[in-house]
């Protein structure tokens, strides 16, 4: 990329014109203040200089110019900064390779259609049954306004003839997720979202790149038999929307998590709108796919805290759990919020705001918090202890501060009246080999579950979902799958893994599809890859150290073979 293009942005926009819509500022003689947003304060200490063209915290220390305060607030790295601030000043970034900007074109192209979506469906809000439908749900003018919803209407081809008039190819709308080609009928499309409220998800720099479409009672649609439709649809993947890497709301919240100190994570779209209108303005929620790592990464960037606020079914319960597990082991401090049964955090948002601010007060660390739902839900002794054992054991093993695993192992002791030593042996056996599931010899002394590999997680996890749903197109998916990634003859997955079905259905419930763990195989094979790229860079320096010539070369061919197969994970 030219270093002009970081001049041209520096001519077109002022550091003011960066920060305000960040930062509320006012006038101080040269400078203009506001008040901090990394970190809290009552008093603006937050120094803005328009003739410097810098800015600095005088409270926290922070300061730097346009391109760091943009790396800071977003979580972005410099490119990432130059990415958003020249698409806000109009210029076009350079490339250095025709490829890549051919590339940057296309996805400019996509992000156009997909804006222009975004107003399209908004157009057509106003006294539609998706307008009538969010009102009945609670939702204020304010914050459909705010939050750009809009309704697809109930017709077949209604936003494809209209884009198509605009400009926009229907090349471009398929790969934009706007549009589907009928099947059996090549050549043949039409709009993916019918009779649908529309929820535009946007990146945390505020780029729409896809849509959530919950469908609503209509008049034509109540008029004749029609096949069940999914009540909630969202937009494929696309280049610009990966669901394991979007959270619902980020754009919106990231302030409210830095200044808060936690993200609240909610189930849905309309939750999280319950959310915000009630002043918990640091509430965000997945996109059609489980909590991933790098949904994780991303809170990282903002607070090191999360709060599960879940529905209180069964099935919410095992997405905790789920997330839970998954969000300790990536470092994060987890609490999570008690619901009533049968109560989502919209539909008690709705009734009183008040109690849902009391609840989020009083919620408890994740480990507390299965206890407590485990003790209510279960009073036979020996069930809840083999519970317990399932979904509290993995949390505690699962926290990879030695000292805080310490005070929950004797928090569950004492809620289980148990003695601390029989929590620590059960936590022992979490440590079985993941391939063989034999104990090692030395099980105190082996490293807890915590600690265990990407590949060796993500084959535990592949191993639960073969036990779990077996003789299935899934199951037989995994096990092709699982063979065509370890280069293997017979099947690894013959052990299954205490407890399989617990930790399978946390993840995909009871009648998943055949592609349902499609995300999770990927991850497995990039962890494999990884794996063996390690090893071959050992290898590599070896044969470097021994001078084998011919060996060095062998090994650099397999390093870049393996660092090519890589790339196409995205890293």
């Amino acid at each position: 990329m030219a270093t002009d293009t970081v001049a041209q942005i520096k001519e077109r926009l002022g550091i003011q014109d960066i920060i305000a819509p960040y930062v509320k500022l006012r006038r101080a003689g040269r400078s203009l203040v506001g008040l901090c947003p990394f970190h809290k304060e009552k008093t603006g200490s937050f120094h803005v200089s328009p003739e410097r063209g810098t800015w600095h915290c005088f409270g926290c220390g922070e300061g730097g110019d346009g391109f760091s305060f943009i790396e800071k607030i977003e979580g972005v790295d410099f490119k990432g900064a130059l990415k958003i601030l020249a698409e806000k000043a109009g210029v076009a970034v350079e490339y250095a390779a025709g490829a890549r900007q051919e590339d940057a074109s296309k996805k400019d192209r996509l992000r156009s259609a997909l804006n222009r979506a975004s107003g399209w469906y908004a157009e057509h809000l106003n006294g539609s049954p998706g307008h009538a439908y969010g009102k009945q749900r609670g939702l204020t003018e304010d914050s459909i306004m705010q939050w750009g919803l809009g309704y697809a209407p109930d017709a077949w081809r209604a936003l494809l003839e209209a884009l198509t008039a605009e400009g926009f190819t229907v090349p471009e709308l398929l790969e934009a997720g706007l549009i589907k080609e009928a099947d059996g009928k090549p050549g043949t499309y039409y709009d993916r979202f019918r009779n649908r409220l529309m929820f535009p998800i946007r990146d945390s720099a505020g780029r729409v790149v896809a849509f959530t479409g919950r469908t609503v009672p209509s008049e034509a649609s109540t008029k004749e038999s029609v096949v069940e439709v999914a009540k909630y649809l969202n937009s494929p993947e696309t280049e610009l929307f990966h669901k394991s890497e979007v959270l619902f709301g980020m754009d919106r919240a990231k302030d409210a998590i830095r200044t808060r100190g936690f993200t609240m994570l909610v189930e849905g779209q309309l939750d999280v709108l319950h959310a915000h209108q009630a002043g918990f303005m640091n509430a965000v929620a997945l996109s059609g796919t489980a909590l991933t790592d790098r949904h994780l990464a991303l809170m990282k960037r903002f607070s090191d805290n999360l709060m599960l606020v879940l529905d209180a079914d069964p099935a919410g319960l095992k997405a905790t759990a789920r997330s839970a597990e998954l969000a300790l082991r990536a470092g994060l401090r987890v609490k999570a919020a008690r619901l009533p049964k049968g109560k989502d955090p919209a539909d008690l948002l709705g009734e009183d705001a008040q109690d849902f601010g009391r609840r989020v007060a009083a919620a408890k660390p994740i480990v507390e918090f299965f206890l407590a739902e485990l003790a209510e839900a279960e009073r036979d002794p020996h069930r809840l202890l083999r519970l317990a054992e399932s979904i509290v054991l993995p949390l505690i093993a699962a926290i990879p501060s030695p000292m805080e695993r310490e005070h929950f192992i004797q928090v569950a002791a004492r809620a289980l009246g148990l003695s601390s030593e029989a929590v620590r042996e059960s936590l022992g056996r979490l440590s079985k080999h993941p391939e063989t599931g034999e104990t090692p010899q030395k099980g105190p002394t082996q490293p807890s579950s915590a600690a265990r590999s990407p590949r060796d997680i993500r084959s535990q996890q592949l191993r639960a979902v073969f036990h779990a749903y077996p003789d299935t197109p899934l199951a037989e998916r995994v096990k092709s799958e699982y063979l065509r990634i370890t280069e293997a003859h017979q099947s690894p997955l013959d052990t299954p893994p205490e407890p399989a079905l617990f930790l399978a259905e946390q993840a995909f419930g009871e009648d998943p599809r055949e592609d349902a763990a499609d995300e999770l195989l990927r991850a497995f094979e990039e962890a494999v890859i990884r794996e063996a790229y390690q090893e071959a860079v050992a290898d590599l320096r070896r044969a470097e150290t021994a001078g084998d010539a011919s060996l060095v070369e062998d090994t650099q061919r397999a390093c870049a073979r393996l660092s090519a197969r890589l790339a196409a994970f995205g890293h």
